[in-house]
């Protein structure tokens, strides 16, 4: 990638410390970031990970989040979580993370913002569907949708396609939840039976995302706080829609031990401020959790550089192992109470019914798309087709996908 550190864009007068503040040694450090893809200058006013956060921000993709599901459809109540709710609370708790270890607290903003780009209309129900829709063309990833949506698919800028991000960006949003293959090149977890996404093996091959290693400790971060927020704001939402009581949370010991300490010093307290209360402790406990447990394994690292980090053997930011047992079984509990509920189950079947119509109209008459869409697909294969279709429906917002739906057929599901 082409610096903007000392043996880059700005080699005649040295690293850019203008917005250098108290960091440790393994921080991910703006002034030294390996740089963009295309040069750019310097701004005046921001440093490059505030640049990305920035440029996340105004992104269309962003903005779409607004009106994207997180497990609820978006017209069930303006008190359940969008994508893009979810992901300012991600941010927050990211930050505060990021500021007690001295790490980026922009990096580690800009990857939170960033993490969710790639998903689908109707939550997770929406990448189930474009996934079996694009089995034969290697199938769909939200992870490797957001890295193409940076790096192709927003068109702002009149010199490059995306966002021309940092490598530090690049490299987090992909390996956010540890390395994608082994020492040897070998895909691992999810991509041992596909292989790599294609998007994600090209950028690889353009600016070298070192997938067999961990990324930096920001995006390490941003990970942690996606898993502390979907867990306390799922309960939430989950407890206002009735689908369980403050009671059944009990279930879980380490939840049981908060709504105790609530009950007893509050014992008349109504429960919509106890199920705030619920949360707020919740997240309180995780945060300070992955402070002491991360900086525990941070304090072999003083006086090291990032690079320390991407070649550990293991995570540096992670929780203890009393917190790692709740997180396990908090979400057992959302899988079986939540987002196995028959109401939550019954919805997931009619927005699968709505995105399988869209893909097959699509792909059977190309006149059904706008124009700018259709006319991308001039000389393109069935697979790249199938892709450029997927990439059309996976930017739709839950409402976008009714509208068009109700628009190509005569019958429309009614997602209640």
């Amino acid at each position: 990638m082409n610096s903007t550190g000392p043996s880059g864009i700005e080699a005649e007068a040295g690293m850019d410390r203008r917005f250098d503040r108290w960091r440790a040694s393994y921080a991910s450090d703006p002034a030294a970031s390996r740089g963009r893809l295309f040069t750019e200058a310097n701004s005046p006013t921001r440093s490059e990970f505030q640049r990305d956060r920035d440029r996340i921000i105004h992104s269309t993709a962003f903005r779409r989040l607004k009106h994207k599901t997180q497990v609820f459809v978006f017209h069930e109540g303006d008190h359940f979580r969008t994508r893009l709710t979810h992901t300012i609370e991600v941010a927050q708790i990211a930050r505060s993370i990021a500021r007690a270890l001295g790490l980026d607290e922009d990096l580690a903003e800009a990857l939170a913002l960033s993490h969710d780009l790639g998903h689908t209309p109707f939550g997770h129900t929406g990448e189930d569907v474009l996934d079996d829709c694009l089995a034969r063309f290697g199938g769909f990833d939200h992870n490797a949708q957001a890295l193409r949506i940076v790096t192709t698919l927003e068109r702002r800028y009149p010199d490059f396609d995306g966002l021309n991000l940092t490598w530090e960006t690049l490299e987090g949003l992909v390996k956010h939840n540890g390395p994608l293959v082994d020492r040897a090149g070998q895909p691992l977890a999810r991509y041992q039976k596909r292989g790599l996404p294609h998007d994600i093996s090209r950028e690889d091959a353009l600016v070298h995302l070192e997938l067999a290693s961990f990324a930096g400790p920001e995006a390490q971060v941003a990970a942690l706080a996606d898993d502390i927020a979907y867990n306390t704001h799922d309960l939430d939402d989950g407890l206002r829609a009735g689908l369980f009581r403050l009671a059944d949370v009990t279930e879980v010991p380490f939840l049981a031990d908060i709504v105790g300490e609530i009950a007893a010093k509050w014992p008349q307290l109504e429960e919509s401020r106890a199920i705030h209360e619920l949360g707020r402790r919740l997240i309180t406990r995780f945060v300070e959790g992955v402070i002491r447990e991360s900086g525990r394994r941070l304090a072999r690292f003083k006086g090291l550089d990032v690079a320390t980090i991407r070649a550990a053997d293991a995570p540096v930011i992670a929780f203890d192992d009393t917190l790692a047992q709740a997180d396990r079984e908090i979400k057992r509990f959302l899988f079986a109470r939540m987002y196995r509920d028959p109401t939550v189950m019954g919805v997931r079947k009619q927005a699968d019914l709505v995105l399988r119509d869209l893909y097959s109209a699509f792909t059977s008459d190309h006149h059904r798309l706008p124009e700018d869409w259709r006319l991308r697909l001039e000389g393109a294969d069935e697979g790249a087709c199938a892709h450029h279709i997927a990439d059309y429906i996976a930017g739709m917002t839950d409402r976008f996908a009714l509208q068009e739906h109700k628009r190509l057929f005569d019958v429309t599901p009614d997602l209640r």
